[in-house]
């Protein structure tokens, strides 16, 4: 509806020769008084026509000519806000679209014939998934389903650190470990992994080698034996909630150079240099970002010559450019806030257009239990683990508690909410819909033979007039215009929004409308109205990546 009304207010402007930068937004009237959309598109309008907004306004109102049957009342409100009053039968005969279409309805075109790569979880192989990381890869994941539902072809990438001092300490730990398993007296750092898996890392290395290994100078192949063990476990895990990732990027092919060229890493130096951003002193290798205004440089290479996490992550952004991305989408944790920035203007620097990437800085989670905010370490090996996670509160649970806060906000994941049976629980309550949905329509095909998956007449939903029905409707028509902004934002929040106001809506039309009992002809249009509402839960449930019980 929002698309339909917006194209006949370009061409009501361009009818009254009114030129605006500015984009038309449509939005819902707080109050029905008001209508059932309304633009302010007469503000921009007027501001920049240097007229009066209530009088442009009122000019525009004069070019429009829509098409019979569409728009029942045009009012000009307060200061310049025009007000559209929607047929009721063409607002369900729009609605009738989510019948045609089904799984296809609410998809849009922007990314059509363009392609997006979305980076997301990229945690560190040096211990099991938790919490915290859950939480990005779940956002990850619906902005990968966003970006898909608009056209774009999508690449789901996981950045794979295995390069670092993180790596070593790993390497070390298991290596500490194993030594005492062959009787040898460790003293083992605070500083290291100190988790009940690096044991069962070590146990794995001495059944199969046993003490042979006990003298082997360095950490290989204890970090080598690592992390393959704790990345599969990563995947594991990320499985469970349905994330998997198309390719993985790893770090440290950012360091090795192939023959007759300098790695990717020293590139960065190389060229940042040539443009007049790098200097060198306090024995580091530093990117000059106070040329850029900033109140200090940046160390790009460490006096310890270990590189920052900055440097590479310069590297491999480069190399999302040249693999031809039209859209970037980066999902990071609130400890990158300071250092994206820092990427951005080095890319740009070097000739990149940054518009098209796009970040997504999700905050930190904490969980409660009983009431009691349990506070972890992931170091010291008591880390709330996203598996454990997902055994209380099942998978469904674990993806919508992660999403139905905007990711700007600190989360605190109520567990024992996530496994209650009732509508005080988002994700019961949504699928609650579903399933009784499902049940309706089981029924109807038992008592009148009323085949779902059938085509619907044309003009069906026209037979609908009561306020309920109408809400609903309007409802459904918003699918579209939710998915396209909760991408445009990277706010799958939205999508969780919208969702439970769909639930909603239904329960409220499935108390106040008899549907069996109705009269044949309406029985049979509000059942197509449910099969509608059930249709638009799906499609919603593909996004956020949860399913659609047909029983509960």
């Amino acid at each position: 509806m929002q698309a339909f009304l917006t194209g006949e207010i370009q061409k009501a402007l361009r009818s009254a020769a009114i030129t605006t930068g500015q984009s038309i937004i449509i939005e819902k009237p707080a109050a029905a008084k008001f209508g059932d959309y309304a633009t302010n598109i007469a503000f921009f309008a007027a501001k920049e026509q240097k007229q009066n907004p209530r009088k442009l306004a009122e000019e525009l109102v004069g070019h429009f000519s829509f098409p019979e049957g569409t728009v029942a009342k045009i009012e000009v409100a307060g200061p310049g806000f025009i007000n559209f009053f929607m047929e009721p039968a063409f607002v369900m005969e729009s609605a009738e679209r989510v019948l045609r279409q089904r799984g296809e309805y609410g998809k849009g075109t922007e990314g059509e014939g363009k392609s997006a790569i979305v980076e997301y979880v990229s945690a560190n192989p040096t211990g099991p998934l938790t919490i915290g990381r859950g939480r990005g890869g779940v956002l990850g994941d619906c902005l990968a389903n966003l970006a898909e539902a608009q056209g774009y072809r999508v690449d789901r990438e996981y950045y794979f650190n295995d390069a670092g001092r993180q790596m070593q300490i790993l390497g070390e730990s298991v290596r500490y470990r194993y030594q005492e398993i062959c009787g040898r007296t460790v003293d083992f750092p605070d500083t290291h992994y100190q988790g009940d898996y690096i044991g069962e890392i070590a146990r794995k290395i001495h059944s199969e080698h046993g003490d042979g290994l006990l003298d082997t100078e360095g950490i290989e192949p204890f970090r080598s034996e690592a992390e393959s063990v704790i990345f599969s476990s990563i995947q594991k895990t990320l499985g469970r909630l349905g994330i998997n990732h198309d390719s993985f990027f790893n770090e440290h092919t950012l360091y090795t150079a192939n023959e007759g060229e300098a790695s990717a890493n020293q590139q960065v130096i190389d060229r940042l240099r040539e443009k007049g951003f790098i200097g060198e002193y306090e024995g580091a290798t530093w990117f000059l970002t106070t040329k850029l205004g900033q109140e200090k440089d940046k160390v790009l290479i460490k006096s310890s010559g270990e590189p920052s996490y900055r440097l590479p992550d310069i590297a491999y952004h480069l190399t999302k450019y040249d693999r031809g991305f039209d859209m970037i989408v980066n999902v990071f944790g609130a400890d990158h806030i300071d250092e994206y920035p820092d990427v951005l203007e080095a890319l740009k620097i070097l000739g990149h257009d940054t518009s098209k990437v796009r970040i997504a800085i999700n905050q930190f989670v904490t969980t409660t239990q009983n009431g009691e905010t349990v506070k972890m370490s992931t170091r010291k090996g008591n880390a709330d683990l996203l598996d454990d996670l997902i055994d209380d509160v099942g998978a469904d649970a674990t993806r919508l508690f992660f999403i139905m806060r905007s990711k700007d906000s600190h989360l605190n994941f109520d567990v024992e909410l996530a496994k209650k049976q009732s509508k005080d629980n988002p994700v019961f309550y949504l699928q609650y819909a579903h399933a009784r949905i499902c049940s309706l329509l089981r029924l109807a095909w038992s008592e009148i033979g009323f085949d779902a998956e059938a085509p619907a007449g044309e003009g069906i939903l026209r037979r609908l007039t009561a306020p309920e029905e109408l809400q609903l409707a309007f409802g459904l028509l918003d699918f579209g215009e939710v998915s396209r902004s909760a991408f445009r934002m990277l706010e799958p929040q939205k999508m969780v929004d919208y969702m439970h106001s769909i639930a909603e809506l239904f329960h409220r039309f499935y108390q106040e409308c008899p549907i069996l009992k109705a009269e044949p002809e309406i029985a049979e249009a509000r059942l197509f109205l449910s099969v509608a509402v059930r249709q638009v839960l799906q499609n919603g449930f593909r996004i956020l990546g949860i399913s659609a019980p047909e029983s509960m």
